[in-house]
């Protein structure tokens, strides 16, 4: 990796509190109208969200990507939007972010940054009728299902989104098209509706928790099939709170036949690679949903290479970063990368049938 690129991820990282009360307070003497309309309480929520900006901006450079910066300026200008508060505003803060990155680190560090800001600019201009489409796509057989479904959960009546999936098994649908027609879209549904301030975030929570239970229920079915002597571990990383989605990836191992050992979210690295050691795991798979965690991932892989296994693991990486950028598992360190539950399924048996690198 570059090494100007990650000593500036670093540099970021560490001074990014000071930086955002100082691009804030910029932003603020530049426009003084600001003051009055969002108030000492808009000034600190202002500093938080630059904060936030900051680390996606570090990671981006860290992992020499600007789709990355880029991909997280277009969803959080849809997030304003629907906020209602104004591109113009966050197009000025960038601008500021970019001059005062540029003051702050001269010469090479400083142009880097400066650069990755001013190509995520054009997503701040892009409009569009509906700037997400639903994520429940009509053409899928399922679909009717999926519909029914979020509503049951955005009505809080868990009891009836339950019996929709209990009473669908029970007509013979497969329980692997409800997961990848039913829950994984439902729950990009549910994102993309709190992205546009359509539904609050306890009911994003509670439509995430109701489907884990859900899904547990069809545990019984899914545990009873003829096992292939294969091993996963199946974690989220450090800070990682999002674990829907991997544990999505473990149920479809145990639908294949493999012994999962599924270790939810926020899993500190010395657990997981002691468990790799105790499991004896043929895989491991991580997943991270937030941009800026990605270089945890790459110290989480590091720490596995670096540690003496009872048997070689090989690792597999997947979530929403790695969707953005398709090299990204080969700068963390993994042995591959997979878009979906269903893909991983065909990396992990590529990677234990065969030596080398795979991505789907």
């Amino acid at each position: 990796m570059n090494t100007v690129n990650q000593q500036l991820h670093l540099d970021i990282e560490t001074q990014k509190g000071e930086l955002a009360r100082a691009i804030v307070d910029e932003q603020w003497r530049l426009d003084p109208q600001l003051n009055s309309r969002y108030g000492a309480s808009g000034w600190a929520r202002c500093v938080a969200d630059v904060k936030y900006n900051l680390s996606y901006l570090a990671q981006a450079i860290a992992s020499d990507s600007p789709a990355l910066f880029a991909d997280y300026i277009n969803w959080v200008s849809i997030l304003f939007d629907g906020l209602k508060i104004s591109r113009q505003d966050l197009a000025a803060n960038l601008e500021i972010t970019g001059a005062i990155l540029q003051q702050r680190f001269p010469g090479e560090p400083g142009a880097i940054a400066r650069k990755y800001i001013e190509a995520s600019l054009p997503q701040l201009t892009i409009e569009t009728v509906s700037p997400i489409p639903s994520f429940i796509d009509e053409n899928h057989p399922l679909a009717g299902l999926a519909r029914l479904y979020l509503q049951a959960l955005l009505r809080g009546e868990r009891h009836v989104a339950s019996r929709l999936i209990l009473k669908a098994v029970d007509l013979g649908v497969n329980i692997k098209d409800i997961y990848l027609q039913v829950f994984s879209p439902c729950q990009q549904e549910v994102g993309r509706l709190w992205q546009l301030n359509q539904i609050s975030v306890a009911q994003e929570h509670y439509c995430t928790a109701a489907t884990q239970l859900i899904m547990s229920q069809l545990y019984p079915t899914i545990f009873a099939g003829e096992k292939v002597n294969r091993r996963l571990v199946a974690t989220c990383i450090e800070s990682e709170l999002h674990e829907l989605g991997i544990r999505m990836v473990a149920d479809f191992f145990e639908m294949e036949g493999w012994d999962t050992y599924y270790l939810g979210g926020n899993v500190p690295t010395t657990s997981i690679v002691r468990t790799l050691n105790e499991q004896k795991a043929d895989i491991l798979a991580i997943s991270a949903t937030i941009t800026f965690h990605v270089k945890t991932v790459a110290n989480l892989i590091q720490a596995v290479r670096e540690a003496t296994l009872a048997k070689p693991v090989k690792i597999l990486v997947g979530g929403y970063p790695f969707n953005v950028e398709p090299e990204l598992w080969r700068q963390v360190g993994a042995d591959g990368w997979a878009r979906s539950a269903q893909e991983a399924i065909a990396t992990a048996n590529a990677l234990i049938g065969q030596e080398g690198q795979y991505g789907i």
